[in-house]
């Protein structure tokens, strides 16, 4: 019966679509109060003036050839068009995550806010969403004096139109580059650059961003670990210290963990931890 009934339908809606008048839709006005042009005639021009046209830059930027993206260069001074720049701005919003992880210090802070967590052996406490937004927090703390001066020296003369795309951001990666070298060890630096096939003769000039920021990321791991291992030493001692007196009672089927985790807290929370570490973390970038 329902497969009747679908036919049924299904039939009703081809002969209404077979009934149905047909009505034609004109673009624009003509003549006689409908429509004067067609869209698509070869008569009806898109653009004001025709191309080729244009003798200077500014000529170039009044035309509208079909609204097509353009880049004007040489007459243009390099400067891209406005629908170019929209475009690149949203490319560096979308590499914006990894701009944040590789070029500034949140590689350093979130891995001993990891570890401090694994010590304590509280496996959600903080949960990864307090850990996150507190790494943020303090990278825009440590990097507040290379932001403001990559936005002053870059960004300000640039919407003043007073350098071109190719000077801010030369001018906006140099804060950064100095950052980066700060806390890039040299024999990371050696490492990439002998990889690359390069000699290097000690100056941050001569580095290249495609080495210094690789240098800068192995660099921040190595710190990162070092300082994690630090806070782990009195977090071990306090597990083997349990361990022994849970042996020597005889309790060696119960977990050492499970009992050491509160004297974790209880010594973290005297010692005032979460001040060291972070105290320790900014003064690490200094």
């Amino acid at each position: 019966m329902k497969r009747l009934l679908r036919s049924i339908c299904l039939l009703l809606v081809v002969g209404i679509l077979f009934i149905a008048p047909k009505v034609t839709a004109y673009a624009g006005e003509m003549n006689d109060g409908i429509g004067s042009h067609l869209s698509g005639e070869t008569e009806s021009r898109t653009f004001i003036n025709d191309s080729g046209t244009a003798d200077t830059a500014d000529d170039l930027k009044e035309l509208n050839i079909s609204n097509d993206l353009t880049v004007t260069y040489n007459n243009g001074n390099g400067e891209l068009s406005g629908a170019l720049r929209i475009l690149l701005t949203l490319t560096m919003i979308a590499l914006a995550p990894l701009l944040l992880i590789m070029l500034t210090s949140f590689t350093r802070v979130i891995i001993v806010l990891h570890f401090t967590r694994s010590a304590l052996n509280t496996t959600t406490a903080p949960p990864n969403n307090v850990l996150i937004a507190l790494a943020l927090i303090l990278t825009f703390f440590i990097m507040n004096t290379t932001l403001t001066t990559a936005y002053n020296e870059a960004v300000v003369p640039l919407d003043k139109g007073e350098i071109t795309q190719a000077e801010a951001l030369e001018r906006g990666m140099k804060p950064f580059r100095e950052f980066m070298y700060g806390q890039t060890q040299t024999k990371d630096v050696r490492l990439f650059m002998e990889i690359a096939g390069k000699e290097w003769d000690g100056a941050l000039d001569s580095i290249p961003n495609y080495i210094l920021v690789p240098s800068f990321a192995v660099s921040e791991l190595r710190t990162a670990f070092i300082i994690g291992f630090i806070i782990y030493i009195p977090f071990i001692v306090i597990d083997m210290i349990v361990a022994s007196i849970l042996m020597s009672m005889g309790m060696m089927m119960l977990p050492p963990t499970t009992i050491s985790m509160p004297f974790k807290i209880l010594l973290f929370v005297l010692a005032d931890g979460w001040n060291l570490i972070i105290m320790s973390l900014v003064r690490s970038f200094g």
